[in-house]
């Protein structure tokens, strides 16, 4: 027997149920992020309050065991108390000034990816390119610990590029910033004398993987991608199309140093994409060549004779960039296991990782 109260509704419920879902899906996380920004600017109060005292009075370590326990004993329900947590909150407060707080990017973040930031970087540049790379993209705390361990600063927008010449202002500062020089490949577990199609082989097989590393707006459409010139073939490594840069990106490998000839193939692709499958609305084809090595004099030199926009970056199957300087404050493994969940988890980024145990 059908449900009385779905017969006979009026026109245009189904369209409004849908877009009172939408907007109860938005207000839910908005409370989340405003519960978070409270919690946060709480913090920072009892940080800055424990600050002066250290300054001014020369309280110590004792004094903050003894306000802990106060704390807990007053608010059992509330988390967060513990000597550790307040001795962050002190730095967090001494290092984000209650002035410029609510204009910094940190004060979009949830509490753990501010632990993050404190424990894995000491340069207050760094920490606030991190925390607003967090915010515009949505990064979880996994994803932000393992940018910052593969110094993705350093890396964005490195690559050896004919933008600026070949793309229109906008869309060309956007597309160097997208493109990193070295790309990391260590996940494939292959050594340095992988050949190209064991390396493509790996990348298509961790495709997840291999996304993450290129960043945000990467959607792959296809392997050894064919195309059709006056019926000859010719086959694309890897065709990915930037839902961002509103364009189609051509990714050859080669597994050995960049030669000035690999920019005159990849030139030739570029121009049959934009042909074939570029439609009206898309920007200019883009190419991207993997290199296991390259010069960038060479490669600055064979890109200015090119028509098509073109970005040269090295890859890395074995991990040698430096090891980050380990920091003088706890990691963020310590702190988490004396916590032991006592700041409760605030889902606005998604942050799966942040609720699962060690």
């Amino acid at each position: 027997m059908s449900n009385p109260i779905t017969q006979n509704l009026p026109e245009g419920y189904a369209a409004w149920l849908g877009q009172l879902k939408v907007d109860i899906a938005a207000s839910q996380q908005r409370a989340a992020l405003a519960v978070n920004a409270e919690l946060v600017e709480l913090y920072a109060r009892i940080g800055r309050e424990v600050l002066i005292r250290q300054q001014q009075k020369g309280w110590g370590a004792k004094v903050i065991d003894r306000l802990a326990q106060d704390l807990k004993a007053a608010f059992p329900d509330m988390r967060g108390f513990s000597a550790r947590n307040l001795k962050y909150m002190a730095y967090f407060a001494e290092h984000c000034p209650s002035g410029q707080f609510g204009q910094q990017p940190a004060a979009q973040l949830p509490w753990f990816h501010i632990v993050v930031l404190l424990t894995k970087l000491k340069d207050e540049d760094e920490r606030a390119w991190y925390a607003s790379q967090a915010v515009t993209n949505g990064w979880s705390r996994s994803t932000l610990e393992a940018n910052i361990k593969d110094q993705l600063r350093l890396r964005q927008g490195a690559a050896v590029t004919n933008f600026k010449a070949r793309l229109p202002t906008p869309q060309s500062a956007l597309a160097q910033e997208t493109l990193k020089d070295p790309y990391l490949f260590d996940f494939l577990g292959l050594g340095n004398e992988a050949q190209e199609r064991d390396i493509e082989n790996g990348l298509v097989q961790h495709i997840t993987r291999f996304l993450l590393e290129l960043g945000a707006g990467f959607a792959f459409m296809g392997r050894q991608y064919r195309l059709e010139v006056a019926g000859d073939e010719f086959f694309i490594d890897l065709l990915f199309y930037h839902t961002r840069l509103k364009c189609y990106v051509v990714v050859e490998l080669k597994a050995g140093a960049f030669k000035p000839e690999h920019a005159g193939q990849l030139n030739f692709y570029l121009a049959a994409v934009d042909a074939q499958l570029k439609a009206p609305d898309d920007k200019p084809t883009i190419g991207l060549l993997l290199c296991r090595q390259q010069n960038r004099l060479v490669a600055e030199y064979a890109l200015s004779g090119i028509d098509k926009p073109i970005g040269v970056a090295e890859y890395q199957l074995l991990r040698d960039l430096p090891t980050t300087l380990q920091q003088n404050l706890p990691s963020i493994e310590d702190i988490e296991a004396e916590l032991a969940d006592e700041v409760l988890p605030i889902n606005a980024f998604n942050d799966d990782e942040a609720n699962k145990p060690e």
